[in-house]
């Protein structure tokens, strides 16, 4: 049964608050969604949050009653709230009528099976959560098995982060590795590196791509280290027609992932 929180003061709201920042997503491995429909994809996707908060006037919704069925069922907890701590836990204006507070769920490289999927996308030092998110919904549009961020990334549980995923967060894996790491793992198995990269000579439509693919993108705005493409097993390049010199990463790794996509559709 849904108990009800109205006052601000609320123990248990000001932890929950608390997570918008970092430091107390990691210290309590939780996160917010905000939504009925990315909580509603992610129960979908297998993902219960332990905390459900709604607004009085959504908990007649089918899909409300549905979620927090769930959430009671699995021992969580459903708590009634107002529209203005609605607005304290998400920070928007215009809150969503729901939200929920989900464990954080990264894997290492050793968890995930590079052969379940064949294509997989890998950021390196990626900065932006509305280009980890926009990464996330291309990986799961052309059935990618999941996200690779390399190095020091954008935390995928940031709130803004999560807003951006519309959801594929919980669709996709989302792995977190070195550099170091992640080369050696991708080197016991087979598996192609294909990086974007401005300084490449070789057109993307050039090369065939051999599955699993593993399209690699690097920062906003320094773009790949050295290092890094030499250690690719294709470097191309996205042609540029107009003044622009650079595509935004995002955009970058759905063109590659597309085209990575096309050439295995044709060849069955």
């Amino acid at each position: 049964m849904p108990r009800s929180i109205t006052a601000f003061s609320n123990p248990l709201i000001k932890r929950i608050r608390a997570l918008r920042d970092k430091k107390h997503r990691r210290e309590e491995g939780l996160f917010l969604a905000e939504g009925l429909r990315i909580l509603t994809e992610a129960r979908e996707a297998g993902y219960i949050p332990v905390y459900i908060f709604f607004a009085a006037d959504s908990a007649p919704h089918p899909l409300v009653k549905t979620l927090i069925e769930a959430v009671e069922e699995t021992g969580g907890e459903a708590i009634e709230t107002s529209r203005d701590i609605l607005h304290k836990l998400s920070g928007k204006d215009n809150p969503q009528t729901v939200i929920g507070v989900f464990e954080a769920f990264t894997q290492s490289l050793s968890d995930i099976d590079r052969h379940q999927a064949p294509i997989w996308l890998v950021a390196q030092s990626l900065r932006d959560p509305g280009n980890l998110g926009t990464l996330l919904r291309t990986g799961d549009a052309v059935g990618a098995g999941g996200l690779i961020l390399i190095d020091d990334c954008v935390d995928p549980f940031s709130v803004e982060a999560v807003r951006a995923t519309m959801g594929a967060l919980f669709t996709q894996k989302i792995v977190t590795a070195r550099w170091e790491d992640f080369i050696l793992w991708l080197k016991q198995d087979k598996g192609e590196l294909i990086g974007a990269s401005l300084r490449a000579s070789q057109d993307y439509q050039q090369p065939i791509y051999r599955t699993p693919s593993f399209v690699l993108v690097g920062n906003e705005a320094q773009g790949l280290p050295a290092t890094y493409e030499d250690a690719c097993d294709h470097l191309v390049k996205i042609p540029m027609m107009g003044r622009a010199d650079s595509l935004n990463v995002a955009v970058a790794g759905a063109i590659m992932a597309y085209e990575v996509l096309n050439q295995q559709r044709k060849s069955g």
